[in-house]
Formats: C-alpha cells, sequence, structure tokens
C-alpha cells in the first residue's frame, strides 16, 4: 500500500487547509485511516483516525477545529482543518492500518504517506 498526501500550504492563523491522502493497492475498506502530525524537534503525534465501524477519534488539541473524513470507493481519506493556529504547524502524515492497538500510538499503524507540510503564520 502507498499513501499519498497533499493539500498542505502556509495560511494565516483562523483559515482553513483541507489535507487528502490516496492510496494505491488493496481495498482500505476495513482499515483505519487516520493523521498524525510532526513538529520540528518534536515526536510524531496522533491528530485524527477513522476506524472502518465508522468510529472517529481526535486528539484533545483539534477537536471541534480539524474533522476527518473518508471515501472507501476512491481508497482516500481526508483532514479538514479549520480555524488553525501556529501551534498547528508541522508535517502532517496519513497513515492506514489493519491490525487493532490503540489508535493514537504510532505503532498501531502499518502504512505510512510521505507528509506534507502546514504552516500557520501568526
Amino acid at each position: 500500500v502507498q499513501l499519498q498526501a497533499s493539500g498542505g500550504g502556509l495560511v494565516q492563523a483562523g483559515g482553513s487547509l483541507r489535507l487528502s491522502c490516496a492510496a494505491s493497492g488493496p481495498t482500505v475498506l476495513m482499515w483505519r485511516m487516520g493523521w498524525f502530525r510532526q513538529a520540528p524537534g518534536k515526536e510524531r503525534e496522533f491528530v485524527a483516525g477513522s476506524e472502518w465501524t465508522g468510529s472517529l477519534v481526535y486528539a484533545d488539541s483539534v477537536k471541534g477545529r480539524f474533522t476527518i473524513s473518508r471515501d472507501n470507493a476512491k481508497k482516500s481519506v481526508y483532514l479538514q482543518m479549520n480555524s488553525l493556529k501556529p501551534e498547528d504547524t508541522a508535517v502532517y502524515y496519513c497513515a492506514a492500518g489493519r491490525s487493532g492497538g490503540l489508535v493514537g500510538q504510532v505503532n498501531s499503524w502499518d502504512y505510512w504517506g510521505q507528509g506534507t507540510q502546514v504552516t500557520v503564520s501568526s
């Protein structure tokens, strides 16, 4: 499985961006898909996840501002980011996983995209 993320860029605080991630390979119908981010000098952290059951999970820092969605027919996952803050600046990675484990843990995911830069200016 290969994941290709897009949609990053530079935006002012309070603005919005929409990230997209398309998977190539087998169907992701029964997989979890999600987003992580990594700021300079920091560890990769969980942002949002979409379980194949329809359950959605968000990090506390983005609840109410970010929305994750997926289109299984297109094997894609999206992240709508509103009310962006400078602290949201990071490289955003999409991820997909077939196995269980805690959705917020990096080692619970099997495949990673290349990352897309999001920069929020104050």
